[in-house]
């Protein structure tokens, strides 16, 4: 496993170069930037057919330089600095312990200084450069796909926060013993807590926007497979928890092509330190699995790049707004459902059977989305009759 991506270098190239990315956040990363490029090549594609069209804003140009806006830049260059200077004189701790140097309170005043002044200067030189006389009110033109720099911020920051969210409402023993902690934690995200926050808020900034529902969520669909699929990736290759059940069968015959790690792995080196000690291993990771479990995340990956190619190759072939939206909940439903049957994950009673919050949420994907795909056929068979 690969905690973060020295332990990846290391292993191909065999160089040591310490480095305080983590190969989760690595991974999650660039599932946000793929995403972000099939949601723009998507909104492209849909303006050139009509069924979107650029909006007209206006805009101020040409104002002068604000005091309480170069406050606020200086605040910004402040924070950083702080952090950025004391990192790099004890880069060796920021390594091992990236997020907690991070969220700590800890820093170098001096470097708050100058981020502040080379912070505040810039924003100075660059509103100096465009202030005019007297400032005045443009038309600009914005087109759809210009806002998938926003969108894509808007989904970041309120689908984390919705993970975080679902993550402690599935693990409310953990969140009560260190509710800090949780909070701030960069890990333990559930995805269908980001799915569903994310989609509430960039819905709502699309719609001032004046981007129908449908439409967006149709030209999201393929991108937020496929970022599921990439965001697998990282669970995997970091080893953070996110695995199978014990797994101590034998591999099957129609596997026997397959390295024996994709039917059962434990993990070794794992971010989370889970299992026993690795015997002569030396550093912050060095646990492996005492048994081995299925590697759920391999599965996953490859079935949410499948779906991701079938929902790529729909998207031009159904012309009815919502529809391609309706199938990924159902696809996606389907394969968190069977996949929980094999995952390690909190198991609540309900009417005396075993349940995970996955599945729940998941079975409800699945009814939904038959009843989007449905209820919208018949609507448009009715108009195509009548």
């Amino acid at each position: 496993m690969y905690p973060n991506i020295s332990y990846l270098l290391n292993d191909l190239f065999g160089i040591n170069i310490p480095l305080p990315i983590q190969t989760f956040g690595f991974f999650v990363a660039i599932a946000f930037l793929l995403s972000s490029w099939t949601l723009s090549l998507e909104l492209k594609r849909k303006e050139e057919e009509g069924l979107l069209s650029a909006t007209k804003r206006k805009k101020i140009i040409g104002n002068k330089v604000s005091p309480q806006g170069l406050i606020v830049q200086a605040i910004v260059g402040f924070l950083v600095g702080y952090k950025l200077l004391y990192s790099g004189l004890n880069y060796s701790d920021f390594v091992n312990n990236p997020q907690g140097m991070i969220l700590s309170n800890e820093g170098h005043f001096v470097g708050g200084l100058i981020g502040a002044f080379i912070n505040a200067s810039m924003k100075y030189r660059e509103v100096k450069k465009e202030e005019l006389e007297k400032p005045k009110t443009i038309t600009e033109t914005v087109h759809p796909y210009q806002l998938v720099g926003n969108i894509t911020m808007i989904a970041a920051i309120s689908g984390i926060i919705g993970a975080k969210l679902f993550h402690n409402l599935e693990n409310l023993d953990e969140f009560m013993a260190d509710p800090i902690g949780q909070l701030l934690s960069f890990s333990g995200l559930t995805f269908y807590g980001g799915l569903i926050c994310g989609a509430i808020a960039v819905i709502y900034y699309t719609k001032k926007h004046g981007i129908n529902y449908k439409i967006i969520s149709d030209a999201a669909a393929p991108g937020l497979m496929l970022a599921y699929g990439i965001g697998r990736m990282g669970c995997h290759f970091s080893g953070d928890g996110d695995w199978g059940i014990t797994n101590l069968a034998p591999k099957p015959e129609w596997m026997s092509f397959l390295p024996e790690w994709t039917w059962a792995y434990t993990y070794p080196n794992n971010v989370i330190n889970a299992g026993v000690p690795i015997e002569g291993c030396v550093g912050n990771y060095c646990n492996e699995l005492l048994y081995p479990v299925f590697p759920t995340p391999i599965y996953e990956i490859a079935m949410a790049l499948a779906l991701f190619g079938l929902l790529w190759a729909l998207r031009k072939r159904i012309n009815i707004a919502g529809m391609l939206f309706g199938i990924y909940m159902i696809v996606n439903g389907l394969e968190r459902f069977f996949i929980e049957k094999i995952r390690v994950n909190t198991k609540y009673i309900i009417f005396e059977k075993e349940i995970t919050q996955a599945e729940l949420i998941s079975f409800g994907l699945i009814i939904t989305g038959i009843i989007i795909v449905y209820r919208l056929y018949a609507i448009h068979r009715k108009k195509v009759i009548t």
